[in-house]
């Protein structure tokens, strides 16, 4: 237009559509080189089939279609418009001319395929720098689960041969005390290091095994279940009241009475801990419909029993709302202390505050719920619902 005014014609015509048709280059930059092309051919500008092919070459590098788009961009700036002012005769014009057309051609077409290497390259790195640090995350897992298993043998080795020396001074004293009450004592301290030696190595071996191997391990080893409740009472050394009133042969129970033992088991280890000499009550019972809870009420120290130890940090939180389970029957499982005998000893016996917690992870995996709270005449209650057909 400054060459021309203000005057529309044709060639400032197809020159602003060939501009204009550039906004849309990267969703369709076949036809907007295609359209550019008469602003080439029969206006003045000659940079928008440029950046058009550039694009082209860009986004769908096609070598026939870059082919064919170079040869119509060198024809379309070649040849005059119109047609007929063509002279052939003039070599050295018409040589320079073509020259300057396959430049024109060749360059953009160069710089969209640098550019378009350029970024799958840089693509390629960032998937080959996505690959190394899985791997690095995939080593460092391998070489935690070495560390583990080592850890696995030195604690076997450090703690069967402790418990065995337990064992073989139990057994001594069995074999050499008159009295009956220590001689019990003397058998049921052995028992349970033996018993304790059986879990231990069980899970060692899990610790050990690796893919077919652990689950081998994991199906042969013995699993606790509510046949073993009694025994377990009867050596938890706690003035235990069982009521059990379970049917067995449900769907999938083996795996939610596996639970309701642990749970079983971790709350009498509690109420020894924290209510020595209190008095306990087991129920087991079977339930029509379990209703599912999103967490139950837990103890921050993971403590079970109501002594005073078990004070701000072992208080329980308020249990959750959630839907309710599908299950038509269920097992519930509770165990009650009452307040703690104040002339009985507190046993200084280690705790990793985390008892109640795996409790309530175990349960909710198998879509139950567990409650754990103080009740009002000083004691505490574990309460624990397990759908069958869960496990």
């Amino acid at each position: 237009m400054l060459v021309n005014g203000f005057e529309l014609d044709l060639e400032v015509g197809v020159s602003m559509l060939a501009a204009a048709a550039l906004l849309l280059r990267r969703r369709f930059p076949l036809l907007v080189f295609l359209f550019t092309l008469p602003g080439l051919y029969i206006g003045y500008i000659w940079f928008a089939p440029m950046i058009g092919l550039y694009t082209l070459a860009v986004r769908r590098p096609g070598r026939a279609r870059l082919g064919i788009c170079a040869v119509l961009l060198i024809a379309a700036h070649f040849f005059p418009y119109p047609i007929t002012d063509f002279e052939l005769t003039v070599y050295r014009e018409n040589t320079l001319v073509l020259i300057d057309a396959c430049v024109t051609s060749a360059a953009p077409i160069a710089l969209g395929l640098l550019v378009r290497t350029r970024q799958e390259l840089a693509s390629r790195v960032e998937d080959l720098t996505r690959s190394l640090r899985r791997e690095d995350r995939l080593l460092a897992d391998r070489v935690k689960t070495t560390e583990r298993a080592r850890l696995a043998r030195e604690m076997h080795d450090v703690v069967a041969h402790q418990v065995s020396l337990i064992s073989l001074q139990a057994g001594a004293v069995q074999v050499s005390t008159e009295d009956p009450e220590a001689r019990a004592g003397a058998r049921t301290i052995r028992e349970l290091s033996v018993r304790t030696l059986e879990e231990l190595r069980h899970m060692v071996g899990v610790l050990r095994a690796d893919g077919g191997e652990a689950a081998e391990a994991h199906r042969l080893a013995p699993q606790p279940d509510l046949t073993e409740l009694p025994r377990l009472i009867e050596m938890s050394a706690l003035d235990v009241t069982y009521e059990g009133g379970v049917a067995a042969g449900a769907s999938g129970t083996k795996t939610v009475e596996r639970a309701a033992f642990r749970t079983v088991q971790e709350a009498l280890t509690n109420i020894r801990k924290h209510a020595p000499g209190a008095r306990v009550r087991v129920r087991v019972d079977p339930v029509d419909a379990v209703r599912g809870e999103g967490s139950g009420r837990v103890e921050g120290s993971g403590r079970t029993a109501g002594s005073g130890r078990a004070g701000g940090s072992g208080r329980a939180g308020g249990s959750g709302r959630a839907e309710e389970s599908r299950a038509a029957h269920g097992l519930r499982v509770e165990i009650r202390n009452g307040p703690p005998d104040a002339a009985a000893t507190v046993p200084a016996l280690p705790g990793g505050g985390h008892g109640l917690v795996g409790l309530r992870e175990r349960a909710q995996s198998l879509g139950g719920t567990l409650e754990a709270r103080h009740t009002s005449d000083g004691g505490f209650v574990v309460r624990a619902e397990f759908p069958y057909g869960a496990g």
